[in-house]
């Protein structure tokens, strides 16, 4: 979109996809006349892919996105984030440069980490990740979404040819910060305290057959985000739920009133 839109939708994706998720809702946010910014974490997509695992930290991610939008001096920010892009997109506003850019929220299926596990689900798929040295991604992100073709499986698979390209997606699961001693921790309980006295609008969508971060997860994030509206809840959407996006975008832009 033009880099002088009124509205920027940033587009954070999570573990272990990368911005190809997006592609099922960027079209209805150009088409609303918006520009939209859909980076790839570092170690995803067609980003760099560090071989070495310390490189990965809470901090790298996050100082990595902050970096890029002050480079890019993005402003009036709808902020759209999922798993990964939710716990480092959701403590974006506790830096001082990033809050005043900061106008809307499009929240599905994720959490702010604050030192304890989401559920017994992210615990599975901790321990699930931490067993299986080469991911294998694109079969992952298929298991919970049925309606995607092998082609599209294919194109998940496509930035990570072996297994020496996937230390960033091994890392994430690790970095999630589930105790009161790790990384990130501090961040997000003054990301809580923010969202608590969000004053911008919100809209949040549920893939309501997430084993991870599903509804219950979600009704707490709710319950964070001051204002935020009754859910749209995609009936047998996956984590992955963006793969319902051509649900989700419009009914968000109708939410807001850009269409």
């Amino acid at each position: 979109g033009p880099e002088d839109a009124e509205r920027v939708f940033l587009c954070l994706h999570g573990e272990p996809s990368w911005s190809f998720l997006y592609r099922k809702m960027i079209p209805y946010f150009l088409d609303s006349g918006a520009r939209v910014v859909a980076p790839d974490f570092f170690g995803f997509g067609r980003s760099d892919k560090p071989t070495e695992g310390d490189t990965y930290t809470f901090d790298f991610h996050r100082d990595y996105i902050l970096a890029l939008v002050r480079r890019l001096d993005l402003k009036n920010i709808t902020l759209v984030v999922q798993d990964w892009g939710g716990l480092i997109g959701l403590t974006l506003p506790v830096d001082d440069d990033f809050r005043p850019r900061l106008a809307r929220l499009i929240v599905m299926n994720t959490a702010i980490g604050v030192g304890e596990s989401p559920g017994a689900g992210f615990d599975g798929w901790k321990a699930f990740a931490a067993s299986m040295p080469d991911l294998p991604i694109g079969d992952l992100i298929a298991r919970g979404t049925p309606h995607l073709t092998e082609t599209e499986k294919a194109a998940y698979d496509a930035p990570f040819p072996s297994a020496d390209y996937k230390m960033g997606a091994r890392r994430f699961p690790e970095l999630v910060p589930v105790s009161p001693e790790m990384d990130g921790v501090e961040t997000g309980k003054q990301a809580v305290a923010f969202w608590r006295g969000f004053e911008g609008d919100s809209f949040m969508a549920i893939g309501d057959a997430d084993p991870v971060l599903g509804p219950t997860q979600m009704a707490a994030l709710r319950e964070t985000i001051n204002g935020c509206p009754d859910p749209l809840t995609i009936d047998g959407g996956g984590h992955f739920v963006q793969e319902w996006g051509d649900q989700i975008a419009p009914a968000a832009l109708k939410h807001f009133g850009d269409v």
